[in-house]
Order: C-alpha cells, then structure tokens, then sequence
C-alpha cells in the first residue's frame, strides 16, 4: 500500500536520533526541530500547525480545510493556521506544503483527482511520492448541468445531441486536470461522444457562465452553491457521476445512461502531508480527523450529505488516488 513507501524515512531518522542520544557525552540530541524524529513526534503537536489550501478562499476546498481545521486545532489543543495558496490547479499549494517540511507541521487539504492528475501531464514541483494522504474529510459528487430554459431537459436529450453533433456543445468543468475534464475525455475516447470542455476555474465562474448562456452545460462538484441553484430551479441537473445513485440530486447516473465506465468524478478533499512525515503523527491526525467527522456540528458545516459513510483513512486515501492514476494516467500521457 502507498503509505508503506514512507516508513524508511522515519525508520532512519529514529534510528539516527537513537544513535546521537547513546554517543554523545554531553548526552544531547541532534536535530532539535522536528524532521521525522520519534521523540518530537511522540509529543505531536508542540507548535503551531499550517494547514495549506491549494485553492482561492470560499470554495469547496476552503471550506473543508477550515472546518477540519479548526476541529483539529480543538482536539489537539494547538493553533491551526489555514493559508490559500491557489494556482496552477492546486500545484502551487502543494509546493508550498512540501516545501515545509516533515515534521508534521505543514499539512495541505488535498483535492483528488486533481492533485493526483497535475503531476502525471507536466512538471509542477512534486510528484505522487512525495506526500502522503492522511485522511478524507468529504466526497463531492459531480453533475451534469444545463441552465432554466436549456433546449435539453434529460440527459437522452443531450447525450443525442452530442453523438450527432460531435465537439457542438461547450461543457464547463473546473479545470484541465479535474476528474469532470478526464471523464469527458473518456466520453469521447471511449463512447465516442465527443463534446468541447471548456475550463474554468472554479464553481463560481461556471456558474456565471451557464446562467449566462455562455456554455451549454457545466460538469461541475455538486457543492452546497449547486444544490441551492438546484432547488430554486436555475441549475437541471441531467446526470450525476457515481456509480450509484445521489439520493439529494434527481437525475440518473452517467452508468445508467449507458456510461458504464463512467464513475469515477467525485471529488474527495481530504488531509495530506510531505512524505517522509513520522507514522505516529500520521496515526494522530488520522484518528483526529475521524473523531471531528463523528461530531455533528462538524458533519453540518462540511454538509451531511458529503461526509463519507465510512471513514476513509490513510491507507484507503491512498488506493483511491492508486485507482485514479491507473484510470487517468495513460489518457493524461498520451
């Protein structure tokens, strides 16, 4: 499993710590700032802890991040500060998060796929070894989305249309890396129903462009913003993305509608830090993570809906964004 691949690091830097404490006469230790050690982290946390959110203030991402974040500043007893470090698709936070180091102390709320797909197409700093997923907070599910008065009103209608007039209609997704953007690759690869993604980057551009008559549909998270928009009418969902069904979304999933391989866009944000970072403080904010997710103000704000039935922990992350690569790597690297 991935999260095997980094318990070397710590192994090694244990054993160096080990070694300082017999040597040395003066009976001190080396490398007093963190780093792996298992003494530092037997005591996690000791100071202040930088969560990074790879994304503008006031999305999807950022709201998980803050929840999470202040749940875990309560829990552990130590000041969590949470930073928005957007661009590049999430790239520039998750540069930001490795760079800091570790020892457990700067922390990212990763949004998978995209933070698994950006490194498989250019180079943008890391690599899929070089963090760890700790934990996931939510599943958004994604949904295909005309605006009010929309020519289609099912998505037989739509997915027709699209068949007969390849590359016509224009679809908004969140960006060129997002699972929204693969699966409509795939769509076209794989079913040979070819439409135009058009990037955005993020729901409330999409959102003015498809009220706007701008695009002809969006493929976009169904976040607390979406389903509002749905339930006033100005967003007809016609599909949704899992494998199952969404029961708060009234639409069919793309499976049913005759996409079978089509369900893998749900976005998970979840908590990740540099590889390298102690198993203990992984077990620690693991099971800090989980305990926030049981506590009912928490599940509010982050909305009910989107909480995961089963926790999913560390290793589970980790085959998640496994999956994701196989599905997604060979298209991103044609």
């Amino acid at each position: 499993m991935r999260r095997s691949r980094y318990t070397w690091p710590a192994l090694i830097a244990a054993t160096t710590l080990t070694l300082a404490a017999c040597g040395g006469d003066d009976g001190e230790t080396s490398g007093g700032g963190g780093g792996g050690g298992d003494a530092a982290a037997s005591d996690y946390p000791t100071e202040t802890i930088t969560l990074i959110v790879p994304y503008a203030a006031g999305g999807p991402t950022d709201l998980a991040g803050r929840t999470i974040g202040s749940c875990i500043e309560e829990e552990l007893g130590q000041t969590v500060v949470v930073e928005n470090r957007e661009g590049a698709s999430g790239s520039v936070g998750m540069q930001a998060m490795i760079a800091g180091g570790n020892d457990g102390y700067t922390l990212s709320l990763i949004a998978v796929p995209a933070s698994a797909t950006n490194p498989l197409q250019d180079d943008v700093g890391y690599t899929n070894e070089d963090y760890v997923p700790i934990a996931a907070v939510t599943e958004i599910p994604s949904a295909l989305i005309v605006g009010q008065g929309s020519q289609f009103s099912t998505a037989e209608e739509f997915f027709t249309y699209a068949e007969e007039n390849p590359g016509e209609l224009n679809v908004g997704v969140p960006g060129t890396t997002t699972s929204q953007a693969m699966e409509l690759r795939r769509l076209a690869e794989e079913y040979g129903v070819e439409v135009t993604p058009v990037p955005f980057t993020g729901n409330a551009e999409m959102t003015t462009a498809i009220l706007g008559g701008n695009v002809d549909a969006i493929f976009i998270n169904s976040s607390q913003d979406v389903l509002a928009n749905i339930e006033s009418g100005d967003f007809v969902p016609l599909a949704v993305s899992p494998a199952e069904p969404v029961d708060y979304i009234d639409a069919p999933t793309l499976a049913e509608s005759g996409f079978e391989e089509l369900t893998s866009s749900v976005s998970v944000f979840g908590l990740a830090a540099p590889a390298g970072v102690p198993d203990d403080v992984v077990s620690t904010l693991e099971e800090t993570v989980d305990t926030c997710l049981q506590k009912d103000e928490v599940r509010e704000q982050l909305g009910e809906q989107y909480v995961p039935d089963e926790f999913i922990d560390s290793e589970a992350f980790s085959t998640r964004i496994d999956e994701i690569v196989e599905a997604y790597g060979p298209i991103l690297q044609e």
